[in-house]
């Protein structure tokens, strides 16, 4: 059948309204936060509390067409089928009907609304296993809605069960359509890739509930989730097996062409690169003119929209776009192919199209000196025989040119080369410790506005024993100089007479929190800071006027104290764990905490191996677990060195000190906030150990909460992977190994008939071989042969040869290898297969050279393969002697 992508639309609620459902209509693309992802990445994502039980307050049957976005594989973007953007069509009974109503439905939609014939349909049902009994309900209504029996199968939990770790779950049930092909063997069924049968939509029946012991009990309320893939049941329904051939995109393909004089479908690297244009530019479109207006930025969400729109870009370079035709597809996707279904995006066109601009226009701006310094580095690295960018060089491209370290990836992969991610990761904090160093000068200078008040002016701190205090304003700055006031919206630095606030100091970041004035906030405080004198800055932005002589009530937020003083006492607690396991020689010689982490840099020869780290993380761990109480005491400096406290090696202290210990565990001198009792601190997760000058190892950690959402995200990412490789999460390393296994298994019998292919297709190619001064010549093409099938390729005719030149040329995945091999009696007549090589590699865009005997090249430029077969001998004749 034909139809359009409204009328799918529209065909799809149509369908449901008849059957009392309420259209819901579509979610923000960007995610409340509450499931942990970035955006909505499925359908049912915005229903999870109502189909966790929560009463929706437009009944218990929905429907919608659910705009998701899902970058986890861009890569693969650029082929027929993968999207960043894609709409999931849905319906859903919360506690309604149940699968009777379910597979009728169903059915009567693939059959009535879509016009598939019964002997063309395929279901599969949940086989069942030891914890839950075999869908032969699902099966029943299935064959009953009109399914043949033959084509409705029993498949595993892998492939026919949803659920999260604890809660609602069941089986589900995927429809597929059966093309007239021979199947692929006794065992080819749905879910087989041979191509014999393709998804069309999924039912799900939430009928469990999944205990933390494992056991599953039925569940009262019954649930059905059911979701088809819009882009994917549209390109199916009008018979093209590539989505950007659809109405979604052919407007938008058809422009690049013009625009950029090339055909879809001509070229492979120019058609990859068109479908890139359009997907990446329709989420971009999609993200900005949603309600969120999500603009890019280089955090989160809005670091994923740089990405898209910069790949974006870069790929239009390559096909001579300029910045007015991103614009004219982003106006196709507003104003003609989403108009309807999506009335935000004319509504926004404006914002759209001016956001768009100035992201393009930023990247653009950079982009051509960041492809000539990218170029320098790889023809640097290629000079000097090297296949990695160092992490250095990424970052420079990343923090001076714009290029997202995806992007660079990309490229580097476009040409063989790798990137040090980890050493990227490491020049980002470099730079990111190097801001906040200039940061805190910054501040300091600004305070030197102070220098000039009475010395008796000072700051007295109480935060170690309270969070709220009264006080009174003794002193302001604008920045600039001393004020009386600030006025409502204007920024600076107050001093009060007392705090409760902690200054930055000692690696230990400033509290946050506010000044109120009788019962309302007057100035939010972003940072509290140290001032000459013996005084406390507030650094911040007053909501109202605030003057010097204001009686004023100090508040320091203590949810973001309480984070910081927990990662504060970890890391005490890190610091005598590393002792332990590593030796006494282990020494502090810097450190960083805030509410979201801990940094602790310390002397150690080697990287900190793995087991190493364990036992260091399970010690705190075990601390924490102790419940040790956390003791201050203020002591003379020779007092407290008596006690055995550790202290800062090079420190300045003075003539009293604060030595904290935790129970007989450690002791050192800090003067830093901390919890009451180790318990308080909960968990301890080490995230990161690397190196960060000679001799020198940091280690990042996490405590509290932050633990609880790392783990979070893990087991997001565990989930992802198990249902890409259609296994539970505690099965995926088998899983994984047997895949490699296969894998592994595969290349081989791969590299075997690529071998006999090779054979094969050289047939009587001795034949061709030629005479030059006396020198047996044998130069021809062998098509689809790697580079390691050509060189053994070369060593078997030279051998058959009986000795003389064996140049070999060969395209394989778009790309040219080149081979030639020269004997020693050859090489006695002045041949040289290095030179030979370099001296032809040109004809195919490539270059390489190597030694007398063997050398070889890779190119890219297939079409050249026959002048530079044409040209060895030419080149061999003038080294002969």
């Amino acid at each position: 059948m034909n139809i359009s992508s409204k009328q799918l639309r529209k065909e799809w609620i149509d369908f449901y309204v008849k059957r009392g459902h309420v259209d819901v209509g579509a979610a923000s693309l960007v995610s409340d936060g509450s499931t942990g992802a970035m955006f909505n990445v499925a359908g049912m994502q915005p229903l999870m509390p109502y189909l966790l039980g929560k009463k929706h307050p437009m009944g218990t049957r929905l429907c919608n067409v659910q705009g998701c976005v899902r970058t986890n594989d861009i890569e693969s973007i650029g082929d027929k089928s993968h999207l960043s953007f894609f709409e999931m069509m849905g319906s859903w009974s919360l506690g309604d009907y149940f699968k009777k109503e379910r597979c009728q439905w169903s059915y009567e939609l693939l059959t009535e609304v879509f016009k598939f014939d019964r002997d063309h349909l395929a279901a599969t049902v949940f086989a069942g296993d030891e914890d839950a009994p075999r869908d032969e309900e699902g099966a029943k209504y299935r064959i009953e809605s009109g399914f043949k029996p033959e084509n409705v199968f029993y498949l595993p939990k892998e492939d026919n069960w949803w659920g999260l770790e604890y809660g609602p779950c069941g089986p589900d049930s995927e429809m597929f359509y059966v093309k007239d092909v021979a199947p692929c063997g006794p065992d080819c069924r749905p879910g087989c890739h041979c191509g014999k049968y393709t998804e069309i939509g999924n039912d799900v029946f939430m009928q469990y509930e999944k205990h933390q012991d494992g056991t599953l009990t039925p569940l009262e309320k019954k649930n059905v989730d059911t979701g088809w893939g819009l882009e994917r049941n549209l390109a199916f329904l009008n018979g093209i097996d590539d989505v950007y051939k659809t109405d979604l995109f052919a407007p938008v393909i058809s422009y690049i062409e013009k625009a950029a004089n090339v055909k879809y479908d001509d070229n492979e690297k120019s058609t990859k690169s068109m479908r890139i244009i359009a997907d990446h530019t329709r989420t971009g479109v999609m993200l900005i003119g949603d309600s969120a207006k999500l603009l890019p930025s280089n955090t989160g969400a809005g670091y994923v929209l740089r990405r898209l729109i910069r790949r974006a870009v870069r790929h239009g370079r390559m096909l001579g776009l300029k910045t007015a035709d991103y614009l004219n597809i982003a106006t196709k996707y507003i104003d003609d192919i989403y108009n309807e279904a999506y009335p935000l995006l004319p509504k926004n066109k404006e914002f759209i199209l001016n956001e768009l601009e100035k992201e393009i226009e930023r990247f653009e701006a950079t982009l051509e000196n960041g492809m000539k310094e990218y170029k320098k580095i790889t023809e640097a690295l290629k000079a000097e025989k090297k296949n990695a960018i160092d992490g250095k060089s990424a970052f420079r491209l990343y923090d001076t040119f714009g290029f997202p370290l995806e992007l660079t990836i990309e490229m580097a992969e476009e040409e063989g080369l790798k990137v040090d991610e980890e050493g990227f990761k490491a020049a980002s904090e470099e730079a990111r410790a190097l801001a906040r160093e200039n940061a805190a000068f910054a501040q300091k200078t600004e305070t030197d506005v102070f220098d000039s008040l009475d010395e008796k002016i000072t700051t007295k701190y109480v935060g170690y024993d309270k969070l709220t205090v009264d006080a009174k304003i003794v002193a302001i700055s604008d920045g600039e100089k001393l004020v009386n006031e600030l006025a409502a919206g204007q920024s600076g630095v107050i001093i009060t007479d007392t705090t409760s606030f902690y200054a930055t100091m000692g690696g230990q970041k400033g509290d946050k929190g506010v000044i109120a004035l009788g019962n309302e906030d007057a100035f939010a405080v972003e940072e509290a800071i140290k001032v000459p004198g013996d005084r406390v800055g507030h650094i911040g932005t007053a909501k109202k006027a605030v003057k010097v002589g204001d009686a004023v009530t100090m508040k320091v937020d203590n949810a973001l104290h309480t984070a910081t003083c927990k990662n504060h006492s970890a890391t005490h607690l890190l610091q005598a764990a590393l002792q332990e396991v590593l030796g006494k020689d282990v020494h502090q010689q810097g450190s960083y905490q805030d509410p979201e982490r801990t940094r602790f840099d310390f002397t150690y020869g080697n990287a900190v191996s793995k087991d190493d780290l364990k036992k260091v993380e399970a010690i705190v761990n075990a601390k924490i677990a102790e419940a040790l109480d956390v003791n201050t005491e203020v002591l003379s400096i020779e007092e407290a060195k008596k006690t055995g406290a550790m202290a800062l090696f090079g420190e300045k202290y003075g003539d009293t000190v604060r030595v904290v210990s935790m129970g007989d565990f450690s002791k050192e001198f800090c003067g830093g906030t901390h919890v009451k009792n180790t318990g308080d601190i909960a968990n301890f997760k080490i995230v990161s150990e690397g190196g960060v000058a000679a001799g020198v190892r940091r280690i990042e950690a996490i405590t509290g909460a932050n633990v609880i959402a790392y783990y979070k995200k893990l087991e997001e990412e565990l989930e992802a992977a198990s249902a890409a490789a259609k296994t539970q999460p505690s099965n995926l390393a088998d899983k994984v190994n047997s895949m490699m296994a296969e894998i592994k298994k595969l290349n081989s019998e791969l590299e075997s008939l690529k071998a006999k292919a090779a054979k094969e297709a050289v047939g009587d190619v001795l034949d061709q071989a030629t005479e030059v001064k006396g020198v047996k010549l044998l130069a021809v093409s062998v098509p689809g042969v790697d580079m390691n099938g050509l060189r053994d390729l070369s060593d078997q005719l030279s051998d058959k040869l009986g000795g003389g030149v064996v140049f070999l040329a060969s395209e394989a995945d778009g790309k040219v290898n080149l081979v030639a091999k020269a004997t020693d009696d050859a090489i006695a007549k002045g041949a040289h297969a290095g030179n030979l090589i370099k001296a032809v590699a040109g004809l195919v865009g490539g270059g390489g050279g190597g030694r007398p005997n063997m050398a070889q090249a890779g190119g890219k430029n297939p079409a050249g393969i026959p002048e530079a077969i044409g040209a060895v001998k030419t080149n061999l004749e003038g080294m002969l002697i």
